[in-house]
């Protein structure tokens, strides 16, 4: 691709050389850049990409996307400087894979809790409703029925686009993708061309990396102030971000609730483990799965479909057939009638949301036993209010390991034992080994009983000094149960 073609979308401050070479390659990893690739020098967390500038060129790059001029210059070699090569490196890697956002309709989900659920939910929906679908997220990436590993959440803006672009080449009609805060921030999504957003909720997360929830709330409202017109946004109405998410916003504005007066609003009927039956704008519908956070996320489901030009009927027709996404309030029952449910909770909003979720389907009957760590070397200050939540609506609690990382297990566990008083420390165990403190959940758990097994969800390794050893929360409750 000739450069000025992929340089037609953005704005240099200045270009060094000739613009009217051919570009083979776009690439923000200097190991990774073959002869006429463009390098994008980006002042990434880790590292700034402008030192790997000279590295680049010796592997063959015919070209330099950078914020600051190297003082000495290659002969032959093209530099365009530009105000932030974050932006402008998603803006090349979309010109480059041939704009593929503009070959299908692309739905952005952005919130704490929720985004793979809401875009694994609409990937399924759409497909059975007999569209190509796409899907970009947490636990995998499909183009059609291809499963691509999934690293991040959201990928970079390189691999990202490779991805749109073979989606667009299969046949596309309809790709959902979860974008996360450090995305949005880092503008791994930028140059794409979204036809709607959808927001969850917003509770305390990624301050390791934000350092201030303000700062995590703009990154999420800088996806919706991007929105173009002619787009649809979708927020949760019952969440105080809920409408300062959109208050910027172009495009067409619609809200959701559960409590409140909304475009799209839902309510209980009934509630089992196996499912729940809900009314939704006036129509029942019987669903699998459980808590209100779910009929949350349904109705985020539901008001993007109708957004889509679906008819009502038929999405709801499929939501009755839509099951949980793996590792989300997933059951798994023993033969002596004990639950245990696998989920991702890892903040102490989603645990109080999971917990509630049990709580509403046992209604007084049996005890809650759970099970939860926190990440090392991320947000410290959850950590206690993890615990705290857990206490707060759990039986017994075991506090144990989840990913340690670099950090010690035990100093992850004090510090979550650290928000707890002596009086709810007396229903409380410490158990660092992860796979003890499950066996230890059942051991004390009792017909009846529901075992909450927090934090991994569909995670199958353990994350120890840099090595990711396997590990799957259900595969071990399930050895366990029939051991």
């Amino acid at each position: 691709m000739i450069l000025k073609d992929l340089l037609k979308d953005i704005c240099p401050v200045c270009i060094e050389g000739n613009d009217c070479i051919d570009i083979t390659g776009v690439n923000i990893d200097s190991r990774r850049i073959e002869k006429g690739h463009l390098f994008a020098a980006i002042k990434g967390t880790q590292t700034d990409g402008h030192r790997y500038i000279g590295k680049a060129i010796e592997l063959g790059a015919a070209a330099i996307l950078c914020e600051n001029m190297p003082e000495q210059k290659v002969e032959g070699v093209t530099y365009i400087k530009v105000n932030s090569t974050e932006e402008a490196t998603g803006m090349a890697a979309t010109a480059f894979y041939g704009n593929p956002t503009e070959k299908f309709k692309l739905v952005g989900v952005t919130g704490t809790n929720g985004k793979t659920t809401i875009a694994t939910l609409l990937y399924n929906m759409f497909r059975k409703l007999g569209y190509k679908c796409g899907l970009l997220s947490t636990v995998c990436n499909y183009i059609e029925d291809e499963a691509i590993p999934a690293s991040h959440t959201t990928p970079d803006p390189i691999e990202l686009n490779r991805l749109l672009g073979k989606m667009a080449d299969s046949g596309c009609e309809y790709v959902f993708m979860e974008c996360s805060s450090h995305a949005i921030a880092q503008k791994r999504i930028s140059g794409l061309k979204f036809a709607g957003g959808i927001f969850t909720n917003l509770t305390r997360d990624h301050m390791d990396y934000h350092k201030t929830f303000e700062n995590y709330r703009n990154a999420k409202k800088e996806f919706f102030d991007n929105l173009p017109k002619g787009a649809f946004a979708i927020t949760n109405a019952d969440d105080k971000n809920g409408m300062v998410m959109v208050q910027n916003c172009k495009a067409d504005v619609k809200t959701y609730s559960t409590r409140a007066m909304a475009d799209f609003k839902a309510k209980i009927l009934e509630c089992h483990f196996e499912g729940m039956y809900l009314e939704i704008d006036g129509k029942e519908v019987g669903v699998q799965f459980i808590g209100k956070f779910n009929v949350s996320n349904l109705l985020a489901v539901y008001g993007a479909a109708i957004m889509l030009k679906q008819k009502a009927e038929d999405i709801l027709v499929v939501m009755s057939t839509l099951k949980s996404v793996s590792g989300r309030l997933e059951p798994v029952h023993s033969p002596t009638g004990v639950t245990a449910i696998v989920d991702y909770a890892h903040t102490p909003d989603a645990i109080e949301n999971v917990l509630k979720a049990i709580h509403e389907v046992m209604n007084g009957k049996g005890q809650i036993i759970t099970v939860c760590g926190a990440g090392g070397n991320r947000d410290k200050g959850k950590r206690p209010l993890m615990a705290q939540e857990a206490v707060k609506q759990s039986d017994k609690v075991i506090i144990t390991s989840d990913n340690p990382r670099f950090e010690e297990p035990q100093d992850i566990i004090n510090d979550m034992l650290a928000g707890l008083d002596k009086a709810q420390m007396k229903n409380v165990l410490s158990i660092a080994d992860r796979k003890e403190a499950i066996r230890t959940a059942y051991m004390l758990a009792q017909k009846g009983d529901v075992i909450l097994i927090a934090g991994k969800g569909h995670e199958n390794y353990q994350e120890i000094k840099g090595v990711k050893h396997h590990f799957d929360d259900k595969e071990v409750i399930m050895e366990i149960m029939n051991g």
